[in-house]
């Protein structure tokens, strides 16, 4: 059985977090997030904590529980720190190039460029021609664009070519032998 739902989550300085109904906001440096919380689920906020407390005992209130904190901690994380994706580019003439902050353009062996658009609230950072960096307050939305941009040339097994996360291990296969 899960416990994370029991622990609180704590408000860091220049954040602020509040409710109204079934409704959380959390306000911080970097921007506002919000979440709808499930039925069932009540959220207290005391002493620069906050507290995810369930109804019953019931499968799905215990599940929503959990969860909910999770969802609540990633957004308190989110407008104080940020949250950042790594990825890297491996192959001969494959390159990333930014246009502009939320506009990416790569090279990936196809016989034309590919354009990726941010979503609202996503940045992307291109410090070498093979590294992109996806910059955003929402953990879901950077993680999806990340793999959504991965998706497009996934690493292949026998030389490694594609767009891979940073410390992503790729399982090497052997080619044909020849004789």
């Amino acid at each position: 059985m899960s416990r994370i739902g029991y622990s609180p989550v704590t408000i860091p300085s220049g954040v602020d977090v509040s409710t109204s109904g079934l409704e959380v906001s959390v306000k911080g440096p970097k921007g506002t997030l919000q979440h709808t919380v499930p039925e069932g689920i009540a959220i207290e906020i005391e002493d620069g904590r906050i507290s995810v407390t369930r109804a019953d005992d019931d499968r799905e209130q215990r599940a929503l529980h959990g969860l909910t904190r999770s969802l609540i901690n990633n957004m308190v994380i989110g407008v104080s720190e940020g949250f950042r994706k790594d990825l890297e580019i491996i192959g001969v003439g494959y390159r990333a190039q930014a246009k502009g902050k939320d506009k990416l353009e790569l090279a990936l062996g196809f016989s034309h460029p590919v354009e990726v658009q941010a979503p609202d609230g996503v940045e992307f950072d291109v410090p070498e021609p093979t590294k992109i960096g996806v910059i955003g307050i929402d953990k879901q939305v950077v993680g999806q664009v990340a793999a959504e941009i991965r998706g497009y040339r996934k690493p292949e097994p026998y030389k490694g070519k594609g767009v891979r996360y940073v410390g992503e291990r790729v399982i090497r296969k052997a080619g044909k032998a020849g004789k």
